[in-house]
């Protein structure tokens, strides 16, 4: 989310007349564009800020800009804790950048802009300018999930859906200049719903689907209690739609589950994936997990554990859990000691660990279906791309360039990584799905 709103405002800006440049030394304007979801993102954030108090005290007509949740949360409190940083602005009104950063130039003001979080975005017409033959496409913005844990409602506002005009409009630009692949955002896309047309989430798939030029679709994120038969559907029957979900667990225990208001219990999720798994044999599952909430007991973490040996994601992402202020578990205990956390988070990283490193293992001697998406940032002679499972695979580049889909033998593999070489670059516009993406988990 944060990628493709850092992109926009890099969009805005250059429409606006300002010029990218690659140092900061060389910079009048430095923006950072924050998280604020976890203690450590946040952290980052300010650590970044703060080093750039000489910068700026050098030359004081240089502009410094907070974008995103961070300013969301804080508002004007940021001008006051950071003296040196000229404008802090939200969510939701990043779009307004150009006229806030004259009326700063010009005035000397020190401005907080933080109103629009209740608002629904303004269609944003600036052509967009994608860096490769990837591109991120936000399809609606904020949350009305409300877990516990989570400081996203309070950040990015309740849930709004673009019109799909708007989305097909947009994705169809970016194929014009060259993107293969999109990934559809959304706090929970599954959610997703146009109020003008009526579409759902399946309905947008199936309208993104029959777009000219675009080669794959990806989507994050989904929430596990709104996945339906629809979506599980169409991902298997769309031709474009790549066989990979996005599924945050969070934990495996049921106890846990409902003091997040995740509302869903373990059950339902092995359920859910005993559904995809069914309808598409070769999906491939990811999930987010969480160690260390309040009250969770050795015997809740062990039922996480034992949860991920049951399900074998192909990759989870897996976090300590960290107080956030306003929302409602940071009323709750903070009672995991910390070494408990530490040690928790490290056993469930080495089984996730071992069950990516089998899975990908099981690949070795497959054929895979890859969008070349860049050089592999090791090697220049070795392209990188992903399968329609989202497995990053490396291989020699050979004649293939950057925006081919090419059939690739993999010979060895990683917990993270697929090896492998060319054995011919194919034409992947049949509207079927391919052979490639039915090789068997």
């Amino acid at each position: 989310m944060n990628v493709c709103d850092s992109e926009r405002i890099g969009d805005i800006l250059r429409e606006a007349g300002w010029e990218e440049v690659s140092n900061d030394t060389d910079a009048d304007l430095v923006l950072f564009n924050t998280c604020c979801v976890r203690g450590s993102a946040e952290e980052r954030a300010f650590g970044c800020l703060t080093l750039m108090k000489p910068w700026k005290t050098q030359k004081p007509e240089r502009l410094l800009v907070l974008c995103g949740c961070i300013p969301q949360r804080d508002g004007s409190a940021l001008l006051e804790r950071f003296p040196f940083l000229d404008l802090v602005i939200g969510t939701r009104d990043y779009f307004k950048l150009p006229l806030l950063i004259e009326r700063v130039m010009e005035t000397g003001e020190r401005l907080a802009v933080t109103g629009n979080i209740g608002a629904e975005l303004p269609e944003i017409q600036t052509p967009r300018h994608p860096h490769g033959v990837t591109a991120f496409v936000n399809i609606m913005y904020g949350c009305d999930n409300f877990c516990s844990y989570c400081i996203v409602p309070f950040v990015r506002g309740h849930e709004v859906s673009r019109s799909k005009n708007d989305i097909l409009r947009e994705i169809s630009q970016l194929i014009e200049e060259g993107v293969k692949e999109t990934t559809l955002l959304g706090q929970n896309v599954n959610s997703y719903h146009d109020t003008t047309s009526g579409a759902d989430f399946g309905d947008l798939l199936a309208a993104v689907n029959e777009l000219p030029g675009l080669e794959r679709i990806r989507f994050t994120t989904s929430h596990p209690g709104d996945v339906s038969e629809k979506l599980i559907r169409a991902i298997a029957q769309l031709s474009h739609v790549c066989e990979q979900i996005h599924l945050p667990v969070q934990a495996g225990s049921d106890a846990v589950l409902a003091r997040m208001n995740r509302g869903y219990k373990r059950k339902d999720y092995l359920a859910l994936v005993g559904s995809l798994r069914d309808e598409i044999p070769d999906v491939a599952i990811t999930t987010d997990l969480m160690v260390g909430f309040p009250g969770e007991t050795e015997s809740d973490f062990q039922e996480t554990l034992d949860l991920c040996r049951k399900v074998r994601w192909d990759a989870a992402f897996m976090f300590i859990y960290s107080v956030r202020k306003g929302t409602a578990a940071a009323k709750l205990v903070d009672d995991v000691p910390n070494e408990v956390k530490k040690a928790r988070i490290s056993e469930l990283i080495n089984l996730q660990e071992k069950i990516s490193a089998e899975k990908n293992a099981a690949l070795v001697g497959s054929m895979r279906e890859v969008l070349i998406e860049r050089r592999s940032s090791r090697n220049p002679h070795d392209m990188a791309g992903r399968d329609r499972g989202g497995h990053t695979i490396v291989f020699p580049s050979g004649n293939a360039c950057i925006g081919e889909i090419v059939n690739v033998h993999v010979k060895h593999s990683t917990a993270h990584t697929l090896m492998g070489e060319i054995t011919g670059v194919e034409d992947f516009k049949s509207g079927e799905k391919s052979a490639a993406s039915k090789e068997p988990r």
